[in-house]
């Protein structure tokens, strides 16, 4: 592999970027990145704490500034934000800098994996799951739009579904 290519990571929340992205640059050699935990390394705050500090509104200005550095480098597996694809620059980033692969799940599994993460503010109500499915509505077209390849993430392991990915984008 003479040039070092990037993949990007899409999806709803508790689709299993951030897990998945992990054994799929082990797996790779390439440099992991999450786009959430850059941004909390480069403010100093956690998530919820930029969201509730400049809304959501404010998040997604870092989040599109974050991706757009991160997106620049070469040799890395970088799982995004939920939201980040609401941005049509961000969309474009990702589209022309590597290759993108929706990770796509149910709205049980989301509820199941994120139930107990006090981490995501846009669940922080008493219904999650209606939140998660006006998110999917909006969001899953323009997962499909941006993606290379569509991976099912819902009965797997993390590892297999790295092992999948490898194997649909033929590494």
């Amino acid at each position: 592999m003479a040039e070092k290519r990037n993949i990007f990571l899409v999806g709803p929340m508790g689709a299993g970027k951030s897990t998945i992205g992990k054994h799929l640059a082990d797996e790779l050699h390439l440099d992991f990145y999450d786009s959430d935990q850059e941004i909390e390394r480069r403010t100093g705050a956690d998530i919820a704490w930029v969201f509730d500090l400049e809304g959501e509104e404010g998040f997604r200005v870092r989040e599109e500034g974050v991706i757009n550095d991160l997106t620049e480098m070469q040799g890395i597996v970088l799982a995004t934000g939920g939201g980040s694809v609401i941005s049509k620059n961000v969309r474009n980033r990702l589209a022309a800098r590597g290759i993108v692969v929706y990770l796509q799940t149910t709205i049980d599994k989301q509820v199941a994996r994120t139930q107990r993460d006090k981490r995501r503010p846009l669940l922080q109500n008493n219904d999650p799951e209606t939140v998660l499915r006006n998110l999917a509505e909006e969001r899953n077209p323009l997962y499909e739009e941006v993606a290379d390849y569509v991976v099912q993430t819902d009965d797997q392991s993390a590892r297999a579904v790295a092992s999948q990915i490898i194997e649909k984008i033929g590494l």
